[in-house]
């Protein structure tokens, strides 16, 4: 989810059209399952380089397309370590992937 500093930049038509644009450019693959050898959806195009509220402002960080790559929904949230899972619905677990 946006933080409140980049809300208004993730909404903007600069934003879409160069996400769209970029996610075209990969085949709409995710770059990181690639390298892997596995052919996977991507999801999320993300700043390699993360935005911040000192460089939203500059193009040069948030449209660059050597700031960018597509990911898959679990790679990205690898590359940003968060830890997903779901609920086992028989016995109530959490598993974790």
């Amino acid at each position: 989810m946006a933080q409140d500093f980049s809300r208004a930049f993730y909404n903007s038509a600069a934003w879409k059209a160069c996400r769209e644009s970029y996610k075209r450019s990969k085949g709409g693959l995710c770059e990181d399952c690639l390298k892997q050898g596995r052919i996977t959806a991507g999801a999320e195009v993300h700043h390699i380089k993360a935005l911040t509220p000192d460089n939203i402002g500059n193009p040069n960080i948030t449209l660059n397309w050597d700031n960018l790559c597509l990911l898959c929904k679990d790679c990205h949230a690898k590359r940003h370590m968060v830890r997903r899972y779901r609920i086992d619905k028989v016995t109530g677990a959490v598993i974790f992937s």
